[in-house]
């Protein structure tokens, strides 16, 4: 036993021999590789592809073993944006070419980094967009350049706006599986597919006004860029005139019909290189870790914090894809007490969650603003538990195409007593009082507790109501007639009361300078996420998910749709959540 011990001993001793090998190695090379500056030639050209780009922030950390450890390279859309406006002043860069651009970011985000493709162009500089094909969302953003080129046997999707919902009234009653649902608000329809086999009414009102409100914001866009006039593009959309290279440049959707080498040669010509040279390119993921590692320090003392909400609002730490209570309640009260602060700037992107955890963040937001003023920037979603976090800031901004409002709550509880009874299972309780028993999937819903359920979401979805009405400055019942769960564009928002004003996160930025009375100031960005060794470990290039490798196998839809079903399982307590999972298309 003796020997034994001693053999098991030493291999363990080499095990952690090389485990602590195998990350000083990286340790080192990290403290003393680091990422060099990419050196940008004169006369390049910026590709802009943003398929690694996700969120408008990529996150910082407490534990520098994260960021030492991350496969990420940390650049997320707000940087982006920063790079192209330096990119106006550099006289190295001569325009941005938009390159077979992929991308999951979302139209509001779109929107801001379109605006700042504008802004490139009207410093004389040139933006060019080629690709293979385009779907709807990709043309939005490319139709802002100047030419526009499509490959031959490519094609250009312009058809106008759908959404999808699917209903799971009968697979309940076949399957045995049941969900009781318990809800406020007419227009709460993310509980709807489990209690109908069709769209109510409501929620199809609700969705086609939507719609309609984004396409109008996208069509005018490219109106303006295109010069088409918005019936025609509306008639382009409606008979498909646009589905061939040919017929996309008879209506003015493209320029030039042709292969990607013949687009890089005519910007070869436009920037005057001769012979078999190439011209000289800079990926935007390059040329925006080069914007950050090499732009001049701000030596302004006075900042203004930029907190970014970014995903589903769930208790915990969270992370940059989930908004939690302690890095977002640690982020407001750090930049309440630092003096250098004088204003914040909320970014929300949010579809909503626990409506617990949102009263939580509402609450830090309410003593913050009573020492230094807050503004909100929403992005694509700012919705239920999104838009509970925003009401009481001093000012709110929104994207015409943001999606914003769905004041509502709703709780799930998933019941499995009918299959339960089809097994030949059969459950039975005992209790010492008449309500001292927890819910149970196993046992049909008590009336009794389904009322108090109800009660509480009654209270919340009070709640709710009384602090947009404060916020807002409205009524009660001002609020509630705009509320019941229904989601509204931001421009109906802003027509309805529950925004200020339109526009990104800049504008924002600059109001909060002026609420403040600042002219000269920089910008801080929170949170700074505090991780396990665990969660340091599973950043790792080896280290690959299980989503990860289930994403690759079944495909990026497959996997949504059981997403969809674990953020149900996973849900607990009330929700104030978007009414409807909408993937725009």
């Amino acid at each position: 036993m003796k020997f034994l011990g001693n053999v098991i001993a030493t291999v363990i001793g080499i095990f952690v021999f090389i485990i602590l090998f195998f990350f000083g190695v990286i340790l080192i090379g990290a403290i003393f590789g680091g990422d060099d500056a990419v050196s940008v030639k004169s006369d390049s050209v910026i590709e802009l592809n943003l398929k690694q780009i996700q969120n408008d922030y990529a996150g910082k950390y407490k534990d520098p073993w994260v960021t030492v450890f991350s496969d990420k390279k940390g650049i997320g859309l707000t940087d982006v944006i920063n790079a192209i406006e330096a990119a106006k002043t550099d006289d190295n860069i001569k325009g941005i070419s938009i390159l077979n651009d992929e991308s999951s970011l979302g139209l509001a985000q779109y929107k801001d980094l379109r605006n700042a493709l504008e802004s490139f162009k009207k410093s004389g500089k040139f933006v060019w967009a080629y690709a293979n094909t385009y779907s709807q969302k990709e043309y939005y953003l490319n139709s802002v350049a100047n030419t526009i080129y499509l490959n031959p046997a490519g094609d250009l999707d312009f058809k106008g706006l759908s959404s999808e919902v699917m209903f799971f009234k009968d697979f309940q009653e076949k399957s045995g599986i049941h969900m009781e649902v318990i809800r406020h608000g007419k227009y709460k329809s993310a509980v709807e597919p489990f209690l109908e086999n069709k769209m109510s009414d409501a929620n199809r009102e609700q969705v086609t006004a939507l719609l309609n409100s984004i396409w109008t914001t996208v069509t005018t866009d490219i109106s303006k860029s295109r010069n088409i006039p918005l019936p025609k593009l509306n008639e382009i959309a409606n008979g498909l005139l646009a589905r061939t290279p040919e017929m996309a440049k008879a209506q003015n959707l493209i320029d030039v019909i042709a292969y990607e080498d013949v687009y890089h040669n005519a910007i070869k010509k436009a920037l005057k290189v001769t012979g078999d040279d190439d011209y000289n390119k800079i990926s935007i993921l390059d040329y925006t870790q080069n914007n950050i590692t090499t732009a001049l320090t701000n030596t302004a003392t006075d900042q203004i914090a930029i907190i970014y909400a970014q995903g589903e609002i769930q208790g915990g730490e969270g992370d940059v894809t989930v908004i939690g209570e302690g890095s977002m309640r640690r982020s407001l009260q750090e930049a309440r007490k630092n003096e250098d602060v004088k204003a914040i700037v909320l970014r929300i992107d949010s579809p909503g969650g626990s409506a617990l955890t949102s009263d939580l963040i509402w609450r830090e937001i309410e003593i913050t603003k009573k020492v230094k003023p807050v503004v909100v920037s929403m992005g694509n979603y700012a919705a239920s538990g999104g838009y509970y976090i925003a009401c009481n800031a001093n000012k709110i901004f929104a994207e015409s195409n943001t999606i914003t409002g769905s004041i509502g709550v709703f709780g799930v509880l998933p019941n499995f007593t009918p299959l339960a009874h089809k097994l030949g299972i059969n459950t039975e309780q005992v209790k010492t009082h008449e309500n001292s028993a927890n819910y149970s999937p196993f046992v049909p819903v008590d009336e009794k507790f389904k009322a108090f359920t109800l009660e509480g979401v009654e209270h919340i979805y009070k709640t709710f109501v009384t602090h947009v009405a404060e916020g807002r400055k409205m009524t009660f019942a001002q609020v509630d007639s705009i509320a019941q769960g229904r989601v509204w564009s931001g421009s109906e928002a802003l027509k309805i009361g529950l925004v200020d004003q339109i526009g990104g996160l800049n504008d924002a930025i600059a109001e909060a300078a002026k609420i403040a009375k600042i002219k000269t100031y920089s910008t801080q960005n929170y949170p700074e996420y505090q991780k396990t060794f665990n969660d340091l470990l599973s950043n790792l290039p080896f280290a690959q998910s299980k989503e990860a490798f289930i994403k690759e196998e079944i495909g990026e839809e497959n996997y949504m749709l059981i997403e969809q079903v674990k953020r149900l399982q996973k849900q607990k307590g009330v929700q104030a959540m978007l009414p409807f999972g909408i993937n725009i298309k």
